[in-house]
């Protein structure tokens, strides 16, 4: 098993669903937020790979990107960060496809192995393109997180998950990433699907923003994932309340 399904087996085994947290890179003070929600009781950590043309981020991780752009943050630089720390969560690169070809797919792969992380997300990755990725991320002991969206069909769907290591993303919403006052009401009926099909744990992304929206998806999915909330709140108000925020949404799951 990988470090991230290990982190899924070890939160099912305790009755809870997993709790992944992102954070953007280079916003601010990434070590001091990753030890803090690392410490608050993060399942998982998205490490965000700051890009300047991030098609699936809505206007808060934008925002987030550009400010870590603007503090001439690095891929390389985050990884050498990431590699000092000694956390409790695995953690997952989630970015961009035109990153990863600069440095090229294998040494990309290498480099989050040497800097201790689990594997990627990459959301502008479609399935017909990812296996050489895919292949190079496996050929290091990390995993290639797929995506799927609540337009993909079944068949589609069903394809992508037989592909997951570690875990599968769902998408919530069409449309960019943020928070959202409500959840899509099919959303437990589309999780129910992809649990069935997928032979990797489910984490539920896009939209999820307060403790009790997590609580009403207990149960119901394998983890939850929160993005922007957590990065609009640490920006505004320190590390401390995205700490907090991370505890209740721990206590909520």
């Amino acid at each position: 098993m990988s470090r991230l399904s290990e982190a899924f087996a070890a939160a099912r085994a305790e009755g809870r669903t997993a709790l992944v947290a992102y954070a953007m890179g280079g916003d601010g003070n990434t070590a001091a937020l990753l030890t803090a929600i690392d410490a608050a009781g993060a399942d998982v950590i998205e490490l965000g790979l700051p890009f300047s043309d991030p098609i699936a981020d809505g206007p808060v991780l934008q925002a987030a990107a550009t400010r870590a752009i603007a503090a001439k943050t690095t891929l390389r630089d985050l990884l050498s960060m990431a590699s000092r720390l000694r956390l409790r969560a695995p953690v997952v690169a989630m970015g961009y496809m035109n990153p990863i070809e600069s440095m090229g797919s294998r040494s990309f792969a290498r480099a989050l192995r040497e800097a201790g992380l689990c594997g990627a997300i990459v959301p502008d990755l479609p399935l017909e393109e990812a296996q050489p990725l895919r292949d190079d991320l496996g050929a290091e002991g990390l995993d290639l997180v797929p995506l799927v969206a609540p337009t993909t069909p079944r068949e589609r769907a069903a394809q992508i998950a037989r592909t997951a290591r570690g875990f599968l993303y769902y998408v919530s919403v069409t449309g960019v990433t943020g928070a959202r006052t409500a959840l899509p009401e099919d959303l437990e009926v589309r999780l129910a699907e992809l649990r069935s099909i997928s032979p990797a744990p489910v984490a539920v992304g896009f939209g999820i923003s307060r403790p009790e929206q997590a609580a009403a998806l207990k149960g119901k999915t394998d983890a939850v994932v929160i993005g922007s909330a957590l990065v609009a709140l640490h920006h505004e108000r320190g590390v401390d309340a995205a700490a907090g925020l991370i505890r209740s949404l721990r206590a909520a799951l």
